[in-house]
């Protein structure tokens, strides 16, 4: 579920029980007490909160077959891949290139991809461990490499070279990047080529159990 989600249901559901304990409290338990009321009523939604939330991570856990040394292991690394992201963002729009602007989208629309499907199914990152451990970290230095050179005033000759060099390998860094995405959706590749293989058997079945004569008449 979405942090802020998630933030919001727990919320709904704690400020509620926090009002009826203060309400409880201020009538029935300590006549009229407010600071004591208050006191307990906020001390209940923390606890609802708390509760709440270990009970959400629990059932996010199960869901995805994650253990919580595996999840704190892929949160850290998706919160050092959001870091590099952001690097990356932020070099890429420096680029005032004209010729590289597919690249640049290309680059940014398949690395935000696997991010997001990464965070939102963490055991996807099993799938995508060559991009978050080598593959992100080339793409980001070149691309800073590549805003560095081209926001240069004056170009010599070295330079330009360096630059033509530079489109190549993201041209073929972006290659890459498509191969992992690939990777990342495999495992949903081969569930729909296996779900397809299965609809077209039952497909195969109904027309032979409903025209069984025609059937035996064309194999003659």
């Amino acid at each position: 579920m979405n942090p802020f989600l998630a933030l919001l249901v727990r919320s709904f559901v704690a400020v509620p029980i926090t009002v009826i304990t203060w309400l409880i409290c201020f009538f029935n338990v300590y006549y009229h007490e407010f600071w004591a009321s208050t006191g307990v009523a906020i001390t209940a939604g923390i606890i609802t909160h708390f509760i709440l939330a270990l009970l959400m991570k629990t059932q996010f856990l199960h869901k995805h077959k994650l253990t919580r040394k595996e999840f704190r292991y892929i949160k850290k690394n998706l919160v050092e891949a959001k870091q590099k992201m952001k690097r990356l963002n932020k070099s890429v729009f420096q680029i005032r290139d004209v010729s590289s602007v597919k690249q640049r989208i290309d680059i940014l629309r398949i690395t935000k991809k696997i991010y997001k499907m990464t965070r939102n199914e963490p055991k996807r990152f099993y799938q995508a461990e060559e991009f978050f451990f080598s593959h992100l970290d080339s793409i980001v230095e070149l691309t800073e490499k590549y805003s560095f050179l081209a926001a240069q005033p004056k170009k010599s000759m070295e330079m330009n070279q360096s630059l033509l060099e530079t489109r190549q390998t993201l041209n073929e860094m972006t290659r890459i990047l498509e191969e992992d995405l690939y990777q990342v959706v495999s495992n949903d590749v081969e569930h729909l080529n296996f779900e397809i293989d299965v609809a077209k058997h039952t497909i195969k079945n109904q027309k032979d159990a409903k025209f069984p004569k025609e059937n035996r008449w064309l194999k003659k």
